[in-house]
């Protein structure tokens, strides 16, 4: 990916806006002579229709259920300072600075579209909010994801023309002294422009945008796993078969099952194998990583198809002197997707606590000690292993299942009865990232569990020097380094809080793509 990205109304992918939260690209606008006269026929036109008393609403008429409050011509520049003052309302945790980058950049992706009726001006503030790293403080909770994310967007309405706080060099600021030290003029918003900002999909958009990519790695690392999880407790590879999955044509599933043939060097079934069918959280692996593994095509095309829209309201087209008015801030495509996605990740939580229970128990894993203890001798009557990460995992996995309630149900009819029917989708992208948090801590742990039980099968003498296939060999090679051998009891949990910040950060490649030709 290239390290620049380039905002001229042109789509972009989930992959910029998380390169932009993750600062490994930079935002630039396209300063073309031909895409700044497109953006700025929108305002001329807005100019021209108030000029000649033209009825715009939220340009000449109050908002929402106030669309009927007509504001007086002296008046009208006022009113989108007063439209974000009177949204900071918002409750609840900060977004983190990757989140509001996020935010700020799927915003502008939004405007850079051009049918907004924004301003140059305003998209340049944008530009040097990402430019400087100076993020807005947005509370998460607030917004019922129609009519747009009213609130939590009102606190990026109010950065831009320097009021409120910031994330700036690791700290919370004072806007109007941050903006000072770096000379940057705070902006006055044009007519329509403080509802362009704020009537939008942009902060669930952005939090899915992320939801995406971690969910896309955990379908990775689950397969990962499952295939060291498969050769500790001397599982039998030929449920993964080739021609065993060619009968049941999910292509994600065949995908996973295939990873795994590669993973095991798997070929015709081992004679060593103690069972002829492993249980479900082995046998069924490809069926359960594999429905994440099939939604990602869909979801990858709601949510960009959402990112590459213009979702305010009203639309404003400058070239054709129309302006629209519809529902484009309603959030129901991401609302369904992280719904979805948020279920799709909890039951990878699902399976890897039940291969880790396998793991555990002596009665299901083959010969390996109680609880996965290194411990010999008479020392093993003291050590406990793997019991209270075990306990952990079913508390996180719970946690996650218990979040997969869909948001999207949880429709509120709310001001005046004129937003009668909401997405729930910021509150739905909220959700699927506490379900990925819980379900990467699961992923931690199923990452010392599983590399424990392989290296207990080299010291049993159940695989030779050798013996294990390389891509898990690598694997458990990189967790020795966040986790040594458990062979006395000790505190696991910076060694699992240093795992799962390796799994949302991706480090490790797992599954490199297939060169070209």
């Amino acid at each position: 990916m290239s390290n620049t990205v380039v905002f001229d109304g042109s789509p972009l992918a989930i992959e910029d806006i998380v390169a932009l939260a993750e600062q490994r690209a930079n935002a630039k606008l396209d300063r073309a002579d031909a895409y700044r006269e497109f953006i700025e026929q929108g305002p001329r036109f807005l100019d021209r229709l108030l000029a000649e008393d033209g009825e715009i609403y939220g340009v000449t008429t109050g908002y929402g259920d106030s669309c009927t409050t007509a504001i007086p011509p002296e008046l009208v520049n006022e009113l989108p300072r007063h439209l974000y003052t009177f949204h900071g309302c918002g409750q609840g945790r900060m977004l983190a600075p990757d989140q509001a980058r996020a935010v700020v950049a799927t915003r502008l992706t939004s405007l850079a579209l051009g049918q907004s009726g924004v301003s140059w001006a305003l998209l340049e503030q944008l530009e040097t909010l990402l430019g400087h790293d100076i993020m807005p403080l947005i509370p998460e909770e607030g917004s019922v994801g129609a009519s747009g994310d009213l609130t939590p967007l009102s606190y990026v309405a109010a950065v831009l023309c320097g009021e409120r706080e910031v994330w700036y060099q690791g700290q919370q600021r004072d806007t109007a002294e941050v903006f000072a030290e770096c000379g940057i003029q705070p902006l006055t918003l044009r007519p329509k422009e403080g509802l362009a900002i704020m009537n939008g999909t942009a902060v669930m958009t952005a939090l899915a945008c992320q939801a995406f990519k971690r969910a896309e790695y955990l379908a990775e690392m689950a397969t990962r796993i499952t295939a060291m999880a498969s050769v500790a407790l001397k599982g039998n590879a030929f449920h993964f078969d080739e021609r065993l999955f060619a009968v049941k044509p999910h292509p994600g599933q065949q995908q996973v099952a295939a990873r795994l043939r590669a993973d095991l060097h798997s070929g015709e079934p081992p004679r060593n194998s103690s069972r002829l069918q492993d249980r479900y959280s082995l046998r069924c692996a490809p069926h359960v990583i594999g429905v994440l593994q099939d939604s990602l095509p869909w979801l990858r095309t709601f949510i960009e198809n959402e990112l590459n829209s213009a979702n305010d309201n009203p639309i404003i087209d400058g070239d054709g002197e129309h302006v629209l008015h519809g529902g484009h801030f309603y959030g129901g495509h991401i609302a369904f997707a992280m719904d979805g996605l948020k279920t799709a990740v909890a039951n990878i939580a699902d399976l890897l606590d039940r291969q880790m229970a396998q793991l555990m128990d002596v009665r299901f894993n083959n010969g390996l000690p109680a609880n996965l203890s290194g411990a010999t001798g008479p020392r093993a009557a003291i050590n406990h292993g793997l019991k209270a990460v075990q306990i952990g995992t079913s508390a996180w996995t719970a946690e996650a299942l218990k979040q997969t309630m869909p948001a999207s149900v949880f429709s509120r009819s709310t001001e005046c009865h004129n937003q009668d029917k909401v997405s729930m989708g910021t509150i739905a992208a909220r959700d699927c990232l506490r379900v990925l948090q819980l379900t990467e801590q699961v992923t931690a742990a199923a990452l010392i569990a599983t590399g424990q039980g392989l290296e207990l099968r080299v010291r049993q003498g159940d695989i030779g020097e050798g013996g294990l296939p390389a891509a898990l060999q690598q694997t458990l090679m990189r967790t020795r380094d966040y986790s040594e051998f458990i062979n006395e009891d000790r505190a696991l949990d910076k060694e699992l809080t240093a795992l799962v910040n390796v799994v949302q950060q991706r480090h490790w490649v797992l599954y490199p793509e297939p060169a070209d030709g």
